[in-house]
């Protein structure tokens, strides 16, 4: 005697039930990733060794001179420089900060996307043996490269200064087409990074470390810029 066959039915209630659940987990995650954004500059709680900026977005490099002017660290690495740039580039967008570029900074060429800025900025760490790092970087990177940064650093303290772009605040979020997209491919991108992170902790590094392997779509190394 043949058995009976299943409604169809139940098996699409399956399948929607599946993928509501699957929103629904979406849309509570997004919401806590949102919830570690800051939507103002605040000062970094402490001081630290040094510090670190990552390329990209508006003001980020003016932002972490101006830490560095202040005293909260001792030397400040741009990670993620256009090849052909140089100091010379970023005096000219920074005349008032000209004795600090020749004294006080690095230029890190090399990284190419967020994992590679968190291993250039460990040996760079590393070679001057410092212990703390303020980062800065865009509110909405923040909470990615504080995943690479703290993997590739875990014995290294991380203070972050979160930058807050002009439409950040100009204009809500959710009113933004555009910003509404970029924070949503920027929680995909922080997913992401959390899963290789929590494999790679559990032994099951599916991407060895090298700035050549790389995990996100290689950038475009940023040019300087203090805009």
């Amino acid at each position: 005697m043949p058995a009976p066959r299943r409604p169809r039915g139940v098996f699409r209630a399956a399948i929607v039930g599946v993928f509501a659940l699957g929103f629904l987990v979406g849309a509570v995650g997004f919401v806590g990733f949102l919830s570690q954004l800051r939507n103002g500059e605040l000062n970094p709680s402490a001081k630290a060794d040094g510090i670190v900026v990552l390329t990209g977005g508006s003001s980020r490099v003016a932002d972490a001179m101006e830490l560095l002017a202040k005293g909260y660290g001792k030397r400040l690495l741009i990670s993620g420089v256009h090849p052909t740039n140089g100091v010379s580039d970023l005096a000219r967008s920074l005349p008032d900060s000209e004795k600090l570029l020749t004294c006080c900074v690095d230029l890190d060429r090399s990284a190419v996307n967020t994992r590679s800025n968190a291993v250039e900025t460990r040996r760079w760490a590393r070679e001057r043996g410092f212990r703390s790092l303020i980062v800065v970087t865009s509110n909405y990177h923040m909470p990615r490269a504080i995943v690479e940064l703290s993997h590739e650093m875990p014995d290294i303290e991380l203070i972050p200064f979160s930058v807050i772009g002009d439409k950040w605040r100009d204009e809500p979020w959710w009113f933004s087409g555009p910003t509404l997209r970029l924070l949503l491919s920027e929680y995909a991108k922080y997913l992401a990074a959390e899963v290789r992170v929590r494999l790679a902790d559990a032994g099951l590094d599916l991407t060895p470390e090298a700035p050549a392997q790389q995990t996100e779509a290689p950038r475009k190394p940023a040019r300087i810029s203090a805009n």
